[in-house]
């Protein structure tokens, strides 16, 4: 039996921005990933203090909770096999001059202050992060399989 998790995706200001939102949805897809909820919101002072939470008190605080609540974001729970580490896998390292060609901050990112999209670091982070912005009993989508899904079910 293949396991599914979930992993919460923010496409931030900057990619929002540059029309990017596309491109940036496309790779997740591609890679066989279903995005169970989505929406574009503008990040209230509040929710980015609960998402920042960990970085309190630090130098560079006050420059994420700036940034994150300056324009709309995406916000994406994304489902699939090992998806907490094949999405960051796909984002690239946070400090684009050294991800790796192809991924999305290599492609897209000009600098690290600007690296286009955060993604959680665990299964537990990604359950906080998603309550942050999605009441995840009602607006997650999750009676449906992918094609993939669809084809490892039948092997069994």
């Amino acid at each position: 039996m293949v396991d599914t998790e979930r992993t919460f995706v923010a496409i931030k200001p900057d990619a929002v921005q540059r029309g990017l939102i596309g491109k940036i949805i496309t790779r997740f897809e591609e890679k066989g990933f279903k995005i169970i909820a989505m929406k574009m919101l503008e990040v209230t002072q509040e929710q980015a203090a609960k998402h920042y939470e960990e970085h309190y008190g630090k130098p560079f605080y006050a420059g994420l909770v700036k940034f994150i609540t300056s324009a709309p974001i995406v916000a994406m729970v994304v489902e699939g096999i090992n998806a907490v580490a094949e999405v960051r896998h796909i984002l690239g390292v946070t400090n684009p001059a050294n991800a790796d060609v192809g991924s999305i901050r290599a492609d897209f990112s000009p600098i690290m202050a600007c690296n286009c999209v955060h993604a959680s670091d665990s299964v537990a982070s990604a359950e906080r992060e998603s309550k942050i912005y999605f009441d995840v009993e009602k607006e997650l989508c999750t009676n449906w399989k992918t094609m993939m899904e669809i084809v490892l079910d039948g092997q069994k």
